[in-house]
């Protein structure tokens, strides 16, 4: 053990593992405020996660065919070289490290608890340095220098390089670790299970929060509160005072990363019908069907026009109409048409808002067909 901390403890490299400028990763107020969207909007079918294996491959082809063992703390290994590689433990729980033995011993992975904490500092400092600098460069020359460095290796709290660079907004950056192959969707062990687009949802940073969805991250992956990156960021925005000056582009910001993630999580479609309600307040939903004949779904209140809700609450029914049959000015001079239903025996005259427009659409044209051929 004594032979591992040999070298003289080299303070100019020493390094912080809490953020310099997120030195506390969010713990995020909430408040209640009112905040509804009008939209048609569909969970959209479940999402394909794009798993990489790329963080294994540079390790594979810097030793490749090279089986290394485990350290053994009863076997004595002599005097330490240097680190020639990294990798984050199982869960990233920690860091383990490739150690070189100057007695010719072969190179071992060693706990980081094991190894001299001016070796890792040496080592680890240049990579935590850039990476909570949101050093575009700095990051791309240290992938780049071949010392089968982990881009996912963590920090004291299991954060890796990719969130911190998704909470600075650092497009560059986030890029750079996706193309070296970083996790998308780890989560950090002690900031609450946050991913990186949770990062960019709290942290306010849409384009990050854009361009991690078309990497491949999961836009629904929850952390340790069932929070997903979007009901995150709902949040943050129901907390943030309307109409003061000061917290504008911050509301601004937060929702474009709402509708960036709730362009993930759902698809636009026409609801046909509300069917039932369950649930109050914040967690109100409403089951509906759609009218492409896509599966029954139950979508948050926020997610469907206010229209559609108030005539729920209202009591009004719905029918289903087949076609457009026939059409003229009603009494108030506007233009009603009649409605073949498919549930109802008679048609019925409704005025053009009651109608749909593709059916008045179909029904025009047919007249224009009918007419032109007369």
């Amino acid at each position: 053990m004594d032979a591992l901390f040999i070298n003289t403890p080299l303070s100019r490299l020493k390094f912080s593992p809490k953020p310099t400028s997120l030195s506390s990763l969010p713990s995020f107020p909430l408040h209640s405020h009112s905040h509804s969207h009008s939209l048609h909007l569909r969970p959209s079918r479940p999402f394909n996660l794009a798993v990489s294996q790329k963080q294994f491959e540079e390790t594979e082809e810097v030793f490749k065919d090279q089986v290394f063992d485990s350290y053994n703390e009863d076997e004595s290994y002599g005097e330490v070289n240097k680190i020639i590689g990294s990798r984050a433990a199982e869960g990233g729980k920690g860091m383990e490290y490739l150690i070189d033995w100057k007695d010719g011993h072969d190179p071992t992975w060693v706990p980081a608890r094991s190894v001299a904490g001016d070796l890792v500092a040496e080592y680890d400092g240049p990579w935590w340095t850039a990476a909570k600098k949101a050093d575009d460069a700095a990051l791309k020359a240290l992938l780049e220098s071949g010392d089968a460095r982990d881009v996912d290796a963590v920090d004291d709290d299991g954060r890796t390089a990719l969130l911190f660079a998704a909470g600075l907004g650092s497009e560059a950056c986030v890029q750079t670790l996706a193309d070296a192959g970083a996790d998308l969707n780890h989560r950090d062990n002690t900031g609450g299970g946050l991913t990186a687009l949770h990062m960019a949802a709290g942290y306010v940073k849409p384009g990050v929060a854009r361009l991690l969805i078309q990497l491949g991250a999961d836009p629904e992956a929850e952390d340790d509160k069932g929070r997903t990156p979007l009901d995150l960021a709902r949040e943050i925005l129901r907390a943030t005072p309307k109409g003061n000056p000061m917290q504008f582009a911050r509301r601004l910001g937060l929702e474009n990363v709402v509708k960036v993630l709730e362009d993930a999580v759902f698809e636009y479609a026409e609801v046909q019908e509300i069917m039932e309600r369950r649930g109050k307040g914040h967690n109100l939903e409403y089951l509906v069907k759609w009218r492409d004949g896509g599966d029954n779904d139950w979508v948050k209140a926020g997610l469907i026009a206010e229209d559609l809700v108030r005539d729920y609450e209202a009591g009004l029914e719905y029918a289903v109409a087949e076609g457009v049959i026939g059409k003229r000015n009603g009494d108030d001079g506007k233009m009603e048409y009649l409605v073949k239903w498919t549930d109802i025996e008679d048609a019925t005259w409704e005025p053009e808002e009651n109608v749909d427009p593709e059916l008045i659409k179909a029904f025009e044209e047919n007249e224009a067909q009918v007419g032109g051929g007369s």
